[in-house]
This record gives C-alpha cells, sequence and structure tokens, in this order.
C-alpha cells in the first residue's frame, strides 16, 4: 500500500532518532535470523533493556513480522513505562498495527497516545495514523459510510491541527478523495429514490451534494438529477434554475445537455431564480 510505503521513512527518521545507533546492530542478521529470532521472541517474552526490545522490535519489522512487531514494541511500555522510548514505541506499535492491516488496533493506540502526550512534538504522527487507518477502511458507496466520516474528520484534524506538515499536505489530498466518496454515497441513494418515483427523498439527498459536496465531480449530475426530480414533482422554477446553475458552471457537459432536454418537454428553459435555494448555494460558495 503506498500509505505504508511513505510511513515507514517516517518510523525511521521521526520516531527513532537516537535508537538508530543503538538499532544498527540489526542489520547483521541475515533474513533467516531475523525471522526465527523474532519468532523466538514471540513465543518467550523475557525482561529485556529497552534497548534490546527496540533491537528485536526492528528485526520484526525488517522481517515483514508486523503482528510482532507491535508486540515487541508493546513490551517497552510494559517493562519500561515511564521511559522516552515508551513514549516513541507507542507510535511504532501504531505503525505497525497498520501495517499487519489491524486498523483498529493502530487506531486505539494511536488515540491512546494523543490522551497521554497531547504535548509531545511527535503528537501529529498519532493523529495522521489515526486518520490514514480510518481513510484505509473506506469501503464501496453501497456499504455504511461511518468509517469514511470518521476518515474525514480525522484528515481534517490533521490539517487544521498541523498545516505545515508533511502529513497536512497528504491528508489534504485524502480530503478530496474522501468527500468525492461520501458525495457518490448520497448520489448513489438519491439515485435510487429517484428510480423508485420517491422525488422528496431524492432531492434530498441531491441537495446535500449541492449543499456540503459542491467542490466534488459529482456536482454537476446532481444538478441535472435535481432537474428531474422537480420536474416529475411539476416543480418547474427549481427545475429550471437548477438547469440554469447547471448550464452556467459546466456548459459543456453532458448532463447540462440532459437537463436541457428535459426542459424540452414542456418547452420550458434553463431559467435561474435567485430566490431559490439552489441559486444561494452557489452564490454563497462563490
Amino acid at each position: 500500500m503506498a500509505v505504508a510505503a511513505r510511513l515507514k521513512p517516517f518510523v525511521r527518521a521521526t520516531l527513532l532518532g537516537g535508537a538508530l545507533a543503538v538499532l544498527a546492530g540489526c542489520s547483521l542478521f541475515g533474513k533467516d535470523d531475523e525471522t526465527n529470532n523474532a519468532n523466538k521472541d514471540a513465543a518467550n517474552y523475557r525482561e529485556r533493556s529497552v534497548e534490546q526490545i527496540y533491537a528485536d522490535g526492528w528485526r520484526a519489522i525488517n522481517a515483514g513480522a508486523w503482528d510482532l512487531c507491535s508486540k515487541q514494541f508493546d513490551e517497552v511500555d510494559r517493562q519500561h513505562p515511564y521511559s522516552v522510548w515508551a513514549r516513541r514505541a507507542m507510535l511504532i506499535s501504531a505503525f505497525c498495527s497498520y501495517q499487519s492491516n489491524q486498523y483498529s488496533a493502530a487506531i486505539s493506540t494511536a488515540d491512546n497516545y494523543i490522551s497521554l502526550h497531547p504535548g509531545s512534538p511527535e503528537v501529529a504522527y498519532a493523529f495522521y495514523i489515526k486518520a490514514i487507518a480510518l481513510y484505509e477502511q473506506i469501503v464501496d458507496v453501497a456499504r455504511d459510510q461511518s468509517n469514511t466520516e470518521g476518515a474525514l474528520v480525522a484528515l481534517e484534524d490533521v490539517v487544521q491541527r498541523f498545516p505545515d506538515t508533511e502529513y497536512a499536505r497528504d491528508a489534504t489530498l485524502k480530503i478530496d478523495l474522501t468527500r468525492d466518496h461520501l458525495a457518490g454515497k448520497e448520489m448513489a441513494v438519491g439515485r435510487y429514490y429517484l428510480s423508485r418515483g420517491d422525488y422528496v427523498g431524492a432531492i434530498n439527498r441531491f441537495r446535500t451534494v449541492v449543499d456540503v459536496y459542491q467542490t466534488t465531480p459529482q456536482i454537476a449530475e446532481a444538478l441535472e438529477r435535481l432537474t428531474e426530480a422537480y420536474y416529475s414533482l411539476g416543480l418547474d422554477r427549481e427545475a429550471q434554475t437548477a438547469a440554469a446553475v447547471l448550464g452556467k458552471n459546466y456548459p459543456g457537459s453532458g448532463w447540462y445537455k440532459d437537463a436541457y432536454n428535459i426542459l424540452k418537454g414542456r418547452n420550458l428553459k434553463p431559467m435561474e431564480d435567485r430566490a431559490s435555494w439552489i441559486s444561494q448555494a452557489f452564490h454563497r460558495i462563490l
């Protein structure tokens, strides 16, 4: 996964700091030795120095044993709970949980870190891990979108709290994709209502896209569907306004052509009513 490829260097550079010197010795192990030693440690936890736990944990990372590495770094907090390494180990554990697709564990660990260390210089990473773990759980628009909504809130939190960081730059890109996904869900439900003749239900869904997700690619279709729904209800002025706003903002769109042809059924033309909520929604944004 592309995000994970970006996260691993952050773990090395941002979180380990001075521990890199301790962990450098891990490169002396061959790949098979790394895995074998990691598995032994998993089967038999023992009291160890923080340096040894970090070394064992990084061996697990190098071996790709993500479930194991999260357990190793959890041991830092259990055995050395008040050290600076315990604080950092929490974030590495969250990263490892993320890598093993244990998103709930990653989110829980990140939340715990935020609660315990809100003023830490590394807290931005915790917010980012949480946001990305939620983002990875976004499902297709036919299913429940609670994770998508949670991802949007978490991503926006990263941008607002840490605007000048690399985390914020990446989160900004994902916000646009997340909003488009949520708009897609509203459109899918709206189309379903429209196909069943529930025009009021459809209008409510398409209105959400216009009011909340106006900057997404879904907006042109939403305006065409509003034209269709209002036309079907006999609310010609609203239908004309939806088509007019669509034509003004997306004049070459196939959706505008469809809206225009719908109105021709009653010899109507696109005409904007500035008092309409549709017109006001666009002027409010612009």
